[in-house]
């Protein structure tokens, strides 16, 4: 008799000590961590290509970690547009974590206009204020950020025809990049002020083009677009980000 109390005691302990087994679901399913990727058309779904999005979706469960992926990226959409559809998009969704990636439509100077524009959409001090603000909410709300930068961009035809003037030398391979490499090192000191994790898209794919046979223009679907080469790399990226947050709230 006195074993069968020992034993019965013993079980109830371990449902409140957290160190036994799952004390707060024990058998229960695992919670689902919201994952909410907040960007322009580098994010968006795009016909079959495999996003980014799809791929953490399909990758981070088979790592331990079940995941609701909510992909917020609409094309064309710069910093501005992105803090009018914020609350709606992205704070209602109430997320543990959130991929911000903008830039390209913020720092891209519309030379095809007529008359041309003179000056980028969102200026670079805008920029900035519009991602710190975004990350101060979300910290607020207790939800964790991983800024990405955006990823370089390379001359089709296309883009030659669209792009090939001043600022933007076509004979250049990162001409079209001109404007858009500082608006990426903004975003690289922003994190460091902010103390969030980077995933710096910008840099691994020009160190991907940097070795012997390969390029820039391997990760891209348009000279614009990462392809599912270029997708994949940048799930690459984020799944150890992901994975070190985890399930844990920030607090």
């Amino acid at each position: 008799m006195t074993i069968l109390i020992w034993m019965t005691l013993a079980a109830l302990l371990c449902v409140f000590d957290p160190a036994c087994g799952n004390a707060e679901e024990p058998n229960g399913p695992a919670k689902l961590v919201t994952v909410v990727a907040f960007g322009d058309s580098t994010t968006a779904t795009r016909g079959k290509l495999k996003i980014y999005a799809e791929c953490l979706k399909e990758d981070l469960p088979q790592r331990g970690l079940q995941v609701e992926i909510i992909n917020a990226g609409i094309g064309g959409h710069s910093t501005q547009d992105a803090i009018g559809r914020f609350e709606k998009d992205v704070t209602a969704k109430q997320p543990q974590i959130v991929i911000i990636q903008f830039g390209i439509n913020d720092s891209t100077i519309n030379v095809w206009k007529d008359p041309p524009d003179t000056k980028a959409p969102v200026s670079q001090e805008q920029y900035l204020a519009n991602l710190d603000k975004m990350i101060e909410t979300l910290h607020k709300q207790h939800c964790h950020v991983i800024l990405m930068t955006p990823n370089p961009m390379r001359w089709t035809p296309a883009l030659v025809k669209l792009y090939g003037k001043l600022p933007y030398p076509p004979d250049n391979p990162d001409g079209l990049n001109v404007t858009l490499s500082p608006y990426a090192a903004a975003v690289r000191k922003l994190a460091k002020k902010r103390k969030v994790p980077l995933v710096d898209v910008y840099g691994a794919f020009q160190a991907y083009g940097k070795k012997p046979g390969q390029s820039v223009d391997q990760l891209l679907l348009d000279g614009m677009h990462p392809n599912d080469q270029g997708q994949r790399l940048v799930a690459d990226l984020l799944i150890p980000e992901i994975l070190k947050l985890g399930g844990k709230p920030r607090k």
